[in-house]
């Protein structure tokens, strides 16, 4: 079996997975920030999350170093922002 293959294809899959899991942070920090979760939907991100963990499972059966990168952040940004929803869903 195989290592982890860098190439062009990786390059541009790990291009993406910096992008999209870049674009999730500033909701983390927002919501960690302001406590405000009145728009966070907890079956969506409930969803959201356990679609991120098959898709680090996915990425760690495929040895691909951008998708076990890009979901292993995202599925921590995510746990957050549930976490949060919880925990702040409380106070009000």
């Amino acid at each position: 079996m195989e290592g982890f293959n860098i190439d062009y294809i990786e390059i541009i899959g790990l291009t993406a997975a910096v992008l999209t899991t870049t674009a999730f942070l500033p909701q983390v920090y927002q919501t960690w920030k302001t406590k405000d979760v009145s728009a966070l939907s907890l079956p969506m991100l409930l969803i959201f999350f356990i679609g991120i963990l098959f898709w680090l499972v996915y990425g760690i059966l495929q040895k691909s170093l951008s998708m076990i990168f890009a979901n292993s952040i995202t599925i921590l940004s995510s746990f957050l922002l549930v976490y949060f929803k919880i925990k702040y869903s409380k106070r009000s």
